[in-house]
């Protein structure tokens, strides 16, 4: 999509098309690109045709919104999930955060976020569809914002309270893990953070990248580990910090959580497998705060180096999966397929960590049947391979 055809479908007969297009989508692509042709050229067909797609992938990550908003399909593939990045609005908008120029906009879902607090917000990016998209994603949803283009590293940043950036982190090669290959780099990134900033970064950043005096914040929503964000200047309040979204709402861990104190050992903690087990969220995991996790069950490590928790108490914590202990089964595999076919186990839920073991392929070769549901975790255990079988609750 050029800048033309996305400005033509702006206008009222591109408007019109759109909504056409997405009714006659229902009778399939062909036929919908049949009747539209006697409408509109091929390339407003196309166009129009791939914003209606591109609004019904897009729904798993705006929700209502999709409906009315514009995308490109790297925009929205690359963009933030609006419930994390309506969680990184609030914390903006609960320091007071007047004015954010985000260094990088895309599509404009991070200012959507933050506009909808009431914060005064700019964005820049060096491709100029993008940055029509952005702003015209702000016009539909009646938020204000100015959006340009140009380049991040360049941008005069001081008149705004709060620097954003998302650097890419994607090249012509595909993901790039290397920050120094991020676009902007890491040095730029490092500039931003001696300011009050706050920079999306990938989940798996090293913690030995982050400077100091900066704060660490991985998200997941709904179980799923999305991002890490770095806030800096006035914006940090600890080192590390795990957020947890969910149909419940937020829940947030932080390093002042965790027993453990930063570089020491976890040796202290282990024991043995108790009554329950707990799989900590990823976010949880990322942030290196499995211990504090520990400390809110009331238990302990099954290993040192394994996040996985043990508990001989019963707790509902959104920062962890909680399975009651049946009991343990062997775990070679030729006794194992036994034990689950004595048990009747058909249908098997295979959770495992610290073992090299394929779910799917085990799965295979123990050719189960019966009538029984039943989850087990294959684990280490101080150095030695475990089976539990178990059950949620």
């Amino acid at each position: 999509m050029d800048l033309d055809t996305f400005g033509w479908l702006l206008t009222e007969p591109g408007q019109r098309l759109l909504v056409r297009a997405a009714e006659v989508r229902t009778q399939g692509d062909l036929r919908a690109h049949d009747l539209l042709r006697r409408e509109a050229s091929a390339e407003q067909v196309a166009v129009t045709l791939t914003q209606v797609v591109l609004r019904e992938k897009a729904v798993a990550k705006f929700g209502d919104l999709a409906g009315r908003m514009y995308f490109t399909p790297d925009g929205l593939e690359q963009a933030t999930r609006l419930a994390v990045a309506r969680h990184r609005a609030g914390r903006l908008n609960a320091f007071v955060t007047q004015s954010l120029i985000d260094l990088g906009c895309s599509i404009g879902g991070d200012l959507i976020a933050s506009a909808e607090q009431g914060i005064t917000v700019a964005g820049v990016d060096l491709d100029p569809v993008r940055v029509a998209v952005a702003q015209a994603n702000l016009d539909a949803l009646g938020l204000a914002g100015a959006v340009m283009v140009a380049d991040a590293t360049t941008v005069d940043t001081s008149p705004f309270s709060v620097a954003f950036a998302d650097p890419a982190r994607r090249g012509a090669r595909g993901r790039v893990f290397n920050a120094d290959g991020w676009e902007p780099p890491w040095p730029f990134v490092e500039s931003l953070l001696r300011r009050t900033s706050c920079v999306k970064v990938a989940p798996g950043i090293p913690h030995d990248l982050i400077p100091d005096g900066v704060e660490a914040e991985w998200v997941s929503d709904r179980g799923e580990v999305k991002e890490a964000a770095l806030w800096s200047g006035g914006l940090a309040t600890v080192r590390r910090r795990a957020t947890v979204l969910g149909d419940g709402g937020l829940a947030t861990l932080t390093d002042e959580d965790d027993p453990v104190p930063t570089g020491s050992t976890n040796e202290s903690l282990v024991r043995d497998v108790g009554e329950y087990l707990y799989e900590p969220d990823g976010a949880v995991i990322r942030a290196g705060l499995v211990t504090a996790v520990a400390a809110g069950v009331g238990g302990g490590l099954i290993d040192a180096q394994i996040a996985y928790v043990t508990s001989d108490s019963s707790f509902r914590t959104p920062f962890a999966r909680g399975y009651r202990v049946i009991e343990e089964l062997p775990y070679r595999e030729k006794q194992l397929k036994a034990a689950l076919r004595e048990r009747g186990i058909g249908r098997l839920t295979i959770k495992k960590r610290g073992v090299d073991i394929v779910p799917e392929t085990l799965r295979k070769r123990l050719q189960l049947s019966g009538p029984e549901e039943g989850t087990i975790v294959l684990t280490r255990v101080r150095d030695g391979g475990s089976c539990w079988l178990v059950e949620p609750f």
